[in-house]
């Protein structure tokens, strides 16, 4: 028997049908892609705030004696340094330091922590986490259901959101949390996101989030926040240089290709693809992720091939035109002789060669 084909609705499905939003299938998900359209939604989260719906976002939960242990065991960052309140972006590698996924890791306590993963992978991730080896202490739980993830995104976030919770938002830096209440609501106020501005990602218990989704859009009214979907989160973190999974890091990738090498701390001790990692390292990189510029007229899209002289040498994972810089860029793949900023390049875009030019990761940086 197949399984429902179905796509799942979070709880703010509601919400985006009376906004107008135009839904498609999103990693068995039905989401909002846009609103009233994906350059005014991108600007917005630029210049003043967007909300985004992130509710099928995966959540695990690792908990007990142990639990730190276990954590160091199959994520490369370290995690003995990550202190209460405070997160840091790693992975799941696999024993050939490929990417399995990228994940954010949140320490709640001495031996409680929080894994929050990709929706296309919230499956696969948690049944390799628990194929693997732990004491009968930790406890591993897959709390996805039980929480609705809402992102405020932009420069008048803070504006927006601090008049609704009695938790102070200025001592929560970028990736810290808190527990709080946000319109009388429980939340974890996690200072996080996926676009290169300040913002706030918000879980909440599902029954609350219609509710905390209006009361953000009252209070965020007169600073123009408006809603956002995932066209403009694509667009956002292009710009911002932000890796995607399935575009830039697969199983095919090790952090050494895509240049998060400041995600692996190998002097921590042995974990899954450490042994992969450090041969890898003393092989040399064959290629690195670059970005690049198109020079010429058109938009090179996931798949198009990097050129030279006739043959194929990389391909480009994630294009797009830029609303900030109003021109096409995009990240790729290339030779390590060919990834210094200012490289000439081709892009074969259905039989079209354009001119493109190797720039510095990332594209945008906001002022502090």
């Amino acid at each position: 028997m197949s399984a429902d084909p179905t796509p799942r609705r979070t709880p703010l499905y509601e919400a985006h049908v009376q906004a107008g939003a135009k839904l498609v299938d999103f990693a068995g998900w039905e989401m909002p892609v846009q609103y009233k359209g994906l350059i005014d939604e991108h600007r917005a989260v630029r210049t003043s705030a967007g909300l985004f719906d992130c509710s099928h976002m995966g959540e695990f939960s690792i908990s007990g004696p142990g639990a730190l242990a276990f954590v160091q065991s199959f994520t490369p960052n370290d995690v003995a340094k990550l202190a209460h309140g405070r997160i840091h972006y790693s992975a799941l590698l696999t024993a050939e330091g490929t990417f399995i996924d990228d994940l954010l890791v949140y320490r709640m306590g001495d031996e409680e922590f929080w894994l929050v993963v990709n929706a296309s992978n919230i499956a696969s991730d948690f049944a390799w986490i628990a194929s693997l080896p732990r004491p009968a202490t930790v406890i591993l739980r897959n709390v996805s259901d039980d929480y609705a993830l809402l992102a405020l995104q932009g420069p008048r976030s803070v504006e927006i959101l601090q008049p609704l919770t009695a938790t102070p938002l200025a001592p929560i830096k970028y990736y810290g949390f808190a527990h709080g209440e946000v319109a009388g609501m429980k939340a974890l106020i996690s200072r996080t996101g996926y676009t290169g501005e300040d913002g706030f990602e918000l879980f909440v218990a599902p029954q609350d989030a219609m509710a905390l989704w209006g009361a953000l859009f009252a209070a965020g009214e007169a600073a123009g926040l408006v809603p956002a979907g995932l066209g403009a989160r694509d667009t956002l973190r292009l710009e911002a240089g932000m890796a995607l999974y399935g575009h830039e890091i697969d199983r095919a990738t090790t952090p050494w290709d895509a240049r998060l090498d400041w995600t692996v701390k190998l002097e921590k001790g042995d974990f899954m693809g450490r042994a992969a990692l450090v041969a890898a390292r003393a092989r040399g990189e064959s290629r690195h992720l670059v970005g690049f510029e198109v020079e010429s007229r058109g938009i090179a899209r996931q798949g198009c091939a990097i050129m030279q002289a006739g043959q194929q040498i990389g391909v480009v994972t994630s294009g797009t035109w830029s609303p900030t810089f109003e021109k096409a860029l995009g990240m790729a793949y290339v030779p390590v002789g060919m990834a210094a900023v200012g490289t000439p390049i081709e892009i074969d875009v259905r039989g079209k060669l354009l001119s493109a030019r190797v720039t510095a990761l990332p594209f945008y940086k906001r002022s502090r």
